[in-house]
């Protein structure tokens, strides 16, 4: 049985921490950002995690 390949669109997208969790990052922060609060600005960078069965699938394709 072969090496499954790894998603390339999911491994620049998604990546794996020390403990396990999968993290995201939010999108929204491209353009039209002259409206959004310096609150939603200061909330859209940070990352976010996934968990549950997503993550479990995530980490299948990474």
């Amino acid at each position: 049985m072969p090496k499954m390949k790894t998603n390339r669109s999911a491994a620049k997208r998604f990546s794996v921490t020390g403990t396990g969790k999968v993290k995201r990052f939010r999108g929204g922060k491209g353009h039209i950002n002259i409206k959004k609060t310096a609150k939603q600005m200061r909330r859209l960078v940070s990352p976010a995690f996934i968990e549950g069965k997503a993550a479990t699938r995530i980490k299948t394709y990474i």
